[in-house]
């Protein structure tokens, strides 16, 4: 009894594992941190920054792992002492060790979770991604200790640490099939776009499946029993089938969903996505001016839609369509405007003086003061036309200016009637005339 006290105090003892909660809670929290789009809060991109977060965690979970591997490895010859499995001692090193390391998981998923509820957030929670780093950061705790039970040297944890941080740092989101495989290397998910379920799903199950043949397989070692042969079958053909359709998935980790914009209806319709909705007041302060100069034009416009960068902006029908950034940087209402107006016009290349015509028209437009051009006469008469003036000025030209034809004749004045003259009407000649 007190030979098998001894071993239940040392059991015991290995809780002090625990304290480096903390440790690798702060590890996982700041490359997750800094993944974080600024600004929105896009429930896919949060599983993103746990995705980069385990990527950082888990060589530091293996390489703890393999270090109390190498630590308690000098204690089996007590616990031959009890009547207890061989691998008793191992599975409970296990346990414990995955345990402080999701306890870690969880604090940086709170963060996470905390930091994106803050914001105006968009899409939905996906329970999913998160239990595929979960998974992901088991997998390195029980890799790290099964390596430092079997290769128990001093140099083994830091090796380990390098081993698997080299596998997370030599794979980048680059459309590679391999970049998907646990700790998936996900780039950022663009607006109008969300994870695939059964992409995360195959990364949930292959980081399992390799779990299970480990344990079992270390288990049917340390048993000399062949009955684990059985699940340890079992789980590499389910790792295998999920590597299989994480190859037949191309590499990409993202696809297009139909997402329902939010809208500013007055002074004109402004759409955008969820995430960016704390931009439309800004946004329909910047485009109604140059909508109220187009007005009565063909270019015209009385709504204002977010398009994903894979459709082209442009203005048609009276709707602008625009791209906007996820992060909104500082001057993003203006780099709309330009788009707008830059989508007036359609020619490919515009130089010379039409180019000159065409700016000062643009700086009208975009509420810019004019531009220098050489024709001075022209810039002196298009500056004296009124807002209304201008509208129908540009009325009548748009097809011109829309291609960049513009010349010096259409800034010429209309011709004046002398006062006092007036064209004669031709007189019909009476029947009795003829």
């Amino acid at each position: 009894m007190a030979e098998l006290g001894q071993v239940l105090r040392l059991d015991a003892r290995r809780t002090a594992l625990l304290v480096a909660v903390p440790v690798l809670a702060g590890i996982g929290v700041v490359p997750a941190w800094l993944s974080l789009v600024p600004g929105i809060g896009y429930w896919d991109n949060s599983v993103v920054a746990l995705a980069d977060a385990v990527r950082t965690l888990g060589p530091v979970a293996a390489a703890l792992s393999a270090w109390a591997a190498l630590r308690e490895r000098r204690l089996d010859y007590l616990r031959d002492l009890t009547p207890r499995s061989p691998a008793t001692g191992s599975l409970h090193d296990l346990l414990l060790l995955s345990a402080a390391a999701l306890v870690a998981y969880g604090v940086v998923t709170t963060v996470v979770v905390f930091e994106t509820m803050s914001r105006l957030e968009a899409g939905r929670p996906n329970p999913l991604g998160m239990l595929s780093g979960a998974a992901a950061l088991v997998l390195h705790v029980v890799a790290g200790y099964l390596v430092g039970r079997s290769v128990p040297r001093p140099a083994t944890p830091p090796l380990v640490g390098a081993a698997t941080g080299s596998w997370a740092a030599l794979r980048a989101p680059d459309g590679s099939w391999l970049s998907l495989l646990p700790p998936a290397a996900l780039g950022r998910v663009e607006l109008f776009t969300t994870l695939r379920t059964e992409v995360l799903a195959w990364q949930t199950a292959w980081s399992l499946g390799l779990v299970a043949a480990l344990v079992c397989g270390h288990v049917a070692w340390m048993t000399r029993r062949s009955p684990a042969i059985v699940p340890l079958a079992a789980a590499l053909a389910v790792s295998g089938l999920a590597t299989v359709r994480l190859e037949a998935s191309g590499g990409e980790a993202a696809a297009a969903v139909p997402t329902a914009r939010v809208c500013r209806e007055w002074p004109l319709t402004v759409c955008v996505h969820p995430a960016l909705r704390a931009a439309l007041p800004t946004l329909s302060a910047a485009v109604t001016p140059l909508a109220t100069r187009l007005t009565g034009t063909p270019g015209e416009f009385t709504r204002v839609e977010q398009r994903p960068a894979a459709e082209p902006a442009g203005v048609a029908g009276g709707v602008a369509a625009v791209h906007l950034d996820d992060e909104l940087p500082a001057g993003y209402q203006t780099r709309v405007v330009q788009q707008i107006a830059g989508g007036l016009v359609t020619a490919p290349t515009c130089t010379g003086r039409p180019a000159q015509y065409r700016a000062l028209v643009d700086a009208w437009l975009l509420g810019q003061r004019p531009p220098e051009i050489a024709d001075t006469r022209a810039a002196r008469r298009f500056a004296a036309l009124s807002e209304d003036g201008r509208r129908t000025w540009l009325t009548a030209r748009y097809p011109r200016y829309r291609t960049c034809r513009l010349g010096p004749a259409d800034f010429r004045a209309p011709a004046r009637k002398q006062p006092g003259k007036t064209k004669a009407a031709p007189v019909k000649a009476r029947p009795e005339d003829r």
